[in-house]
């Protein structure tokens, strides 16, 4: 084990866009767990958009950081020493960590890992945080039922990639929005998505999805907001269902966004609008867990990976998320597996 660890400290707010002067390098000591703790090396560490709100200085959903706090975010790793009977050293578990190349977790909050399942990098994605996201937002606020019609903003992301797929094992048709041809066409060919739109190479996104979704849209699986959404709003069915998952649109305002006025196009189709937080799932964690594992080791529901080398190109991970480089779930390997 390194006598010294090295962790990203948050040490400047953003105004607008974040860029690299809000990260920070530095070393440390290993930290020694206590009493219940594990001390892990981490293998790979989450970024996500959400981290975002915890850059502000005002109270969200997610608790801001502090400027001079060490990052935090998922990881997956080895315990290098336990202080607790459930785990031994060599074990490998995920949980709530730091960016830093050893972590220490409470053991009462992390998971096993099972490598057979799955690589490690999925236990941030399709078996993580999004995976569960996509699972209990689609299932329980979407309630899709078999000949709906869903689409997914941001469908070639950690989250939607999976909503699109457990929308086709309920016997619906998918369409996803995604930002390149390489993201449509993996929607389409590798994961069954029945159309895909390239927003970045259309201006016209309510003709675009005319004809992609010709019988309109009964539920909505919204990841970003903006123009895509008031796309979506005129086109929703009777009793139409949208789960509100993520706005990365307007992550990154400084000012609230007018757009056009689409609370009336709610009225006629009754349609009804729902915030999604996975927390509020925290009970039935296991139960979602133990599904998707199940679907990923039958094949029926495929995952990717975007994999940034090197625990000091972290920050450049997570700001590449807002230009849209990843496909699938954001991961920086932070040590090699064994």
């Amino acid at each position: 084990m390194e006598d010294s660890n090295r962790s990203w400290y948050f040490v400047e707010r953003p105004v607008g866009q974040p860029d690299p002067d809000c990260f920070e390098l530095r070393d440390a000591p290993v930290p020694t767990p206590a009493d219940g703790e594990l001390l892990v090396r981490v293998a790979y560490l989450s970024v996500d958009p959400y981290m975002r709100g915890r850059m502000r200085d005002s109270e969200s959903y997610a608790e801001p950081w502090d400027v001079g706090d060490v990052l935090q975010g998922g990881i997956v790793g080895e315990v290098v020493e336990s202080n607790d009977d459930r785990y031994d050293a060599g074990d490998y578990v995920t949980g709530q960590g730091t960016w830093s190349e050893y972590s220490v977790l409470d053991a009462d909050d992390v998971a096993p890992v099972d490598p057979t399942i799955a690589d490690l990098p999925a236990y941030l994605g399709v078996l993580g945080m999004p995976g569960r996201t996509a699972y209990f937002g689609l299932l329980e606020v979407g309630d899709p039922k078999p000949g709906d019609t869903v689409v997914v903003s941001g469908a070639a992301g950690a989250v939607g990639s999976v909503v699109g797929q457990i929308a086709k094992l309920n016997g619906c048709t998918v369409v996803g929005f995604a930002g390149s041809d390489e993201k449509t066409r993996w929607l389409t060919e590798e994961l069954g998505f029945d159309a895909a739109i390239d927003y970045k190479a259309t201006d016209d996104y309510g003709t675009a999805l005319d004809e992609a979704a010709p019988e309109g849209v009964d539920v909505y699986f919204d990841n970003v907001g903006g123009p895509i959404t008031d796309a979506v709003f005129p086109k929703l069915n009777l009793d139409a269902r949208v789960a509100v998952c993520g706005q990365i649109a307007h992550y990154n305002d400084e000012d609230v966004p007018t757009g056009p006025r689409k609370l009336p196009q709610l009225i006629a189709p009754r349609a009804t609008v729902q915030g999604l937080l996975v927390a509020d799932y925290a009970t039935r964690f296991e139960e979602a867990t133990d599904r998707l594992a199940t679907w990923v080791a039958n094949g029926d529901i495929d995952h990717r990976e975007s994999v940034v080398e090197g625990l000091e190109n972290a920050p450049d991970a997570f700001l590449g998320l807002f230009s849209g480089e990843n496909i699938g779930k954001q991961v920086v390997r932070v040590s090699e597996e064994p």
